[in-house]
């Protein structure tokens, strides 16, 4: 399979399943499993670019055990920490303000989701069309990062959910753990995350593209979806989480200020 035909066939793919999700929370009124369903979809491209790209067999089991392994494990810690919930505070506010639109806009806003993963897979891509074999330095390195990526953002995940679920800590700041040093360590973890794939695709004359991602990631958490929209709801909802943003990073960990 070309490049082109993995890459569209893939995105469609994508699309239909977020289509099929959209469908679903017409019922429910929950946007909410479009989180855990667009991480699985994510792990989904990584597994198939590596099965019907042309670089070397090692190189592509290596992308689609740890793009693979990402998705799932993320797709599943959303899902599990949303079943059941009321719907995300995000999605809630959209639906608020689009009123009427509601239905109409979220759909397309599923899809702008299908086109974000499409475009965030392009790492994946260039990993599994890559020429000549990955050498064993590559192969570890990217594990090493992975596996810090992974891990850390896997902790964070744990820690904040042991946090919410102590009745003692109602309302208050989660400063603790790696959360002591970045007010968002799953973000920066999530984004690091992605640097794993840019030493497979070191050989191909596009490897620089394996970069993008993890830029793109950063940004939209940063910038669009993430922290924006939460941090403003923080602000309001938990006294002293104004002054937990003064004293500590807002994405990499960092020893607080005095």
């Amino acid at each position: 399979m070309t490049p082109a035909l993995a890459a569209l066939s893939g995105f469609a793919i994508v699309a239909c399943t977020l289509a099929v999700v959209w469908a679903v929370q017409l019922k429910t009124r929950n946007a909410g499993m479009v989180d855990p369903v667009w991480s699985w979809s994510m792990g989904f491209l990584a597994v198939w670019y590596a099965i019907f790209g042309a670089a070397e067999f090692d190189t592509r089991l290596a992308l689609g055990l740890l793009g693979g392994l990402w998705g799932f494990r993320l797709g599943t810690h959303l899902y599990i920490r949303n079943a059941g919930k009321p719907e995300d505070a995000r999605y809630a506010k959209f639906r608020a303000e689009w009123g009427q639109k509601a239905n109409f806009n979220m759909f397309w806003f599923f899809q702008f989701q299908a086109v974000v993963a499409w475009a965030l897979s392009i790492g994946f891509l260039v990993v599994a069309y890559r020429p000549g074999a990955s050498s064993v330095t590559v192969l570890g390195l990217a594990v090493v990062i992975w596996v810090i990526a992974v891990a850390g953002e896997g902790i964070a995940d744990a820690q904040m959910e042991r946090f919410r679920g102590d009745p003692s800590t109602k309302g208050q700041v989660m400063n603790r753990g790696l959360w002591r040093y970045s007010r968002h360590p799953n973000y920066f973890f999530e984004s690091l995350h992605w640097i794993a794939y840019v030493p497979l695709a070191l050989g191909s004359p596009y490897w620089w593209v394996a970069i993008l991602p993890a830029a793109m990631m950063a940004w939209l958490l940063l910038k669009m979806s993430g922290v924006p929209i939460l941090e403003a709801h923080l602000v309001k909802s938990r006294p002293g989480y104004a002054e937990y943003m003064r004293t500590t990073s807002v994405f990499v960990p960092w020893p607080p200020k005095a």
